[in-house]
């Protein structure tokens, strides 16, 4: 006979000693957050989202140093982006609303795809650089993974995306068909819109 029990231990069992006042009990329905999953994909979130956040928030509105929308518009017509205005709202608005809803974990498959998308045309355009910073792509390429990792696995329970029905149980097909999305629109970025 096996000494381990047949089922998970309610959140409140196993904590305390026999006797013992019970000193945690989830409220039905709360994520457990003592295994630390759970809180690893939140800080995981956090740290790329609001990054992504941040650079958007150059672009649009200059904040942080950053060159606004006309600066953005000159960098990538000097790369050789047609449509360098319209390059530039769309690279903005996609960093700013993709970067926050990774961070607050709303729509992560799709927010992981826009980052997907805007990162993999960073890397190409940084690609003779090397891989080392500061004009290698090691930067952009940890970005990435952080989103492509998040889209594939899912928010965890301490997002948006778990108070909501429909997306609280996070499908792994979702996460692949985001990441394709993200991965074709960069491709056609780069092969239409980019001499």
């Amino acid at each position: 006979m096996s000494s381990y029990p047949s089922r998970p231990p309610a959140p409140s069992e196993g904590l305390t000693t026999p006797g013992a006042p019970v000193l945690h009990r989830a409220a039905p329905g709360a994520p457990d957050l003592r295994t630390g999953t759970d809180l690893g994909l939140l800080l995981l979130r956090v740290a790329v989202g609001l990054t992504m956040a941040g650079h958007g928030t150059q672009k649009l509105f200059g904040w942080f140093d950053g060159g606004g929308l006309n600066g953005t518009a000159e960098y990538f017509a000097a790369d050789g982006y047609k449509a360098a205005k319209a390059m530039a709202w769309v690279a903005a608005l996609t960093e700013t609303f993709c970067g926050l809803g990774l961070a607050i974990g709303l729509l992560t498959p799709l927010a992981g795809a826009g980052i997907l998308g805007i990162m993999l045309n960073a890397i190409a355009t940084k690609w003779g650089g090397g891989f080392f910073a500061p004009e290698g792509v090691e930067y952009d390429l940890v970005l990435l993974t952080g989103a492509v990792a998040l889209a594939l696995t899912g928010p965890g329970r301490v997002a948006a995306d778990h108070l909501l029905p429909v997306l609280r149980d996070h499908r792994f097909a979702r996460g692949v068909a985001a990441v394709a999305l993200g991965a074709l629109s960069a491709a056609f970025v780069l092969v239409v819109l980019r001499d």
